[in-house]
């Protein structure tokens, strides 16, 4: 059982693909250390228009987006799971991360999130309609008319925001992220680092 008082974030994007590879893998290994996970969904969107740019920099550098596909198939082979690229990419995550808020306050968001990303990367569905991620709730035993219905709620808006500005504020500039207290580890190459740096305590 983790111990409440080592914790550690994980700030994530659904449009990020090494995210997706973190997510599948983060339970299991916090669990072994002691770690307890808090799950952090924000929108890297307004973050990377804060360094100018208009979209993913594996768009706006096209050897760097080859790689990045190649790194992940070879990663996925080696952890026995599935790759396929969106054919949108970026994808819109707008609604699927005020869905994973609301499963933060009400306890689903890790089971949603993991599901979230096989429908995208695995299956290369696209999260940005409604009626996948009714799918994905109707699958977890939720009731998706009730979510569905909340994604358009003020509150629900207002706090995404505000968790993708804090996500600004505390120096994030990309997905995922792990933060143990005042320490930011970047990359799914270093949940491993994260946990060993929050075993501290």
């Amino acid at each position: 059982m983790s111990n409440q008082s080592l914790k550690l974030e994980f700030w994530y994007e659904f449009a990020s693909t090494y995210s997706y590879l973190s997510a599948m893998r983060i339970e299991s290994l916090a669990s072994a250390a002691g770690v307890a996970v808090e799950w952090k969904p924000f929108l890297l969107g307004p973050i990377f228009q804060a360094q100018g740019w208009h979209t993913s920099p594996f768009n706006l550098y096209p050897a760097k987006g080859r790689h990045m596909v190649r790194d992940i198939e070879r990663i996925v082979a080696e952890r026995g799971l599935r790759f396929a690229l969106p054919g949108t990419f970026p994808q819109n995550s707008l609604q699927a991360s005020r869905v994973a808020l609301l499963g933060s306050d009400e306890g689903w968001v890790a089971p949603f999130t993991r599901a979230v990303y096989l429908a995208e990367f695995a299956d290369g569905a696209d999260i940005a309609d409604r009626a996948v991620l009714a799918a994905i709730l109707r699958g977890l035993g939720l009731d998706p008319e009730r979510i569905i219905a909340r994604i358009d709620q003020p509150d629900l808006k207002q706090q995404l925001k505000e968790q993708t500005t804090c996500a600004q504020e505390r120096g994030l500039f990309g997905a995922p992220s792990f933060v143990v207290g005042d320490e930011l580890f970047w990359g799914d190459d270093r949940l491993e680092q994260a946990l060993a740096w929050a075993r501290r305590g």
